[in-house]
């Protein structure tokens, strides 16, 4: 029960990582707003929980963010933690191709969002002891290859938001991290197609079973592993923690392909199997390898 007693605001909290987080902030004794632009799916979450009590947001409308974050504070009188998730996969264009408006929409959701979530927590968080705010970013903000540019741009934005927010906060003695997810198994992708519903099914399990060979963790990720790592960033155990990124993607990012899958060989084995083939090599060949 690490946030018993404690306010919890998330956004994007019907479906995929919000769902997964509102119930585990709610397992563990929190009260829980959780604000979604679809209101019946928080409500839904909300009759799965003990304490959640579910709000109509639309996180690219400002004035219902500071509607959220009044409302969450005038009932519990004040706020304790904040996860900036709400998100979709946005604009699908590359740069030579998106228009203003599609960039304009992706940075809308995905980085103001966050900046005004933070913005309008801010006074109801002070003075609150364990004020921890989390934004939700993702390994697209490495490099490119995970995402449209639009999202992956955003994204970084989130991470270097996030640094930046940890110092002007820290007066306040409110501690300010992200999470990276990797792939995990939710809807922004088929949302992001507008893929039919009798496909959707169908996509996910496709997805889990591409994504459990793309990482040296042999599974696809699960919206609960996203909400476990958020919860300690929220938590006390994370408390000498601010200003950084806790990346959850199964290992993805730490390195090119051949070097966690024997099945795909690198340069070097390349290389010693030309030699071996040519009957030269051996033992210079495995050296440099």
């Amino acid at each position: 029960m690490r946030f018993s007693g404690k306010s919890v605001v998330i956004t994007g909290a019907a479906s995929g990582i919000g769902r997964a987080a509102t119930l585990l902030f709610d397992r563990e004794g929190a009260t829980v707003f959780a604000a979604d632009l679809n209101l019946a799916g928080a409500e839904a979450v909300a009759r799965e929980g003990q304490n959640i009590v579910p709000v109509a947001c639309d996180v690219c409308d400002v004035a219902q963010i500071k509607a959220l974050m009044d409302h969450a504070a005038g009932t519990c009188g004040g706020i304790d933690v904040v996860f900036n998730n709400a998100g979709a996969g946005g604009a699908r264009e590359g740069i030579d191709e998106i228009d203003a408006d599609g960039w304009d929409r992706t940075m809308d959701l995905l980085l103001r969002s966050v900046a005004m979530g933070i913005r309008y927590a801010v006074p109801h968080m002070l003075h609150r002891p364990g004020a921890a705010i989390v934004n939700t970013s993702s390994v697209a903000a490495v490099g490119p290859g995970y995402s449209p540019t639009a999202y992956a741009v955003a994204k970084a934005g989130v991470l270097h938001l996030t640094k930046c927010a940890a110092t002007d906060l820290a007066k306040h003695g409110i501690r300010v991290n992200a999470v990276q997810p990797g792939f995990i198994n939710t809807n922004i992708f088929t949302a992001s197609m507008e893929m039919p519903a009798e496909l959707v099914d169908t996509a996910k399990a496709m997805i889990a079973q591409m994504s459990s060979h793309a990482q040296p963790v042999a599974r696809g990720g699960q919206p609960d592993d996203i909400a476990q790592a958020v919860a300690f960033l929220a938590s006390e155990a994370a408390g000498f923690v601010t200003g950084t990124s806790l990346i959850v993607d199964g290992g993805i990012t730490v390195g090119p392909r051949h070097s966690w899958d024997p099945e795909a060989p690198g340069l070097f084995d390349a290389l010693q199997a030309m030699a071996e083939a040519a009957g030269v090599g051996g033992a210079n060949a495995a050296a440099a390898k």
